[in-house]
């Protein structure tokens, strides 16, 4: 099974865009299953050393991709964070497959006018948001963990074809 990890800063599109790929497989008639990340990280309080619940994302994911596999899919649409070359490695085992790693960039100022939209009625989120907006931002451009990188600033639909385009 094929698997795209789609990455990016708070705000960058990735499930919007995870989702869109999903939608242009399906007008394939392409097999997939799509997964937000955080989804299966909801769990409180996260273990000690693990801030973000990678632990429990990783034995959850290793589930859903077996599910997935067994029911035919071919590709695997993951919308989520690798911090480092480690996440990334812990993630692909747990698919147990091909893992192509797309990050979104776009450019703080469109992150933050997403963010405020999303967190309207919610001051102390968006507050934490705007913050790990930029930190996360730096991480992923340091880490370099992705494969190829496409611009996410655009319609989510060109968004999706361009991931498709550059992952082959």
């Amino acid at each position: 099974m094929r698997t795209i990890l789609i990455i990016g800063t708070v705000g960058a599109g990735k499930t919007s865009a995870a989702e869109e790929v999903g939608e242009l497989l399906t007008a394939a008639g392409t097999p997939h299953g799509v997964i937000d990340l955080d989804a299966l990280s909801r769990g409180w309080p996260p273990p000690a050393g693990d801030r973000f619940n990678l632990g429990l994302t990783v034995r959850n994911l290793r589930s859903l991709a077996a599910n997935f596999r067994d029911t035919g899919a071919e590709w695997l649409v993951l919308a989520g964070v690798a911090e480092n070359g480690e996440h990334r490695e812990k993630i692909a085992e747990a698919v147990g497959g091909e893992l192509t790693v797309c990050r979104l960039r776009v450019d703080l100022a469109t992150v933050r006018q997403r963010l405020a939209g999303r967190h309207v009625d919610d001051p102390e989120g968006l507050g934490w948001h705007l913050k790990r907006s930029g930190e996360l931002d730096r991480i992923l451009r340091e880490a370099q963990v992705e494969d190829v990188v496409v611009d996410g600033s655009g319609p989510v639909t060109l968004v999706a074809e361009e991931i498709l385009k550059a992952v082959g």
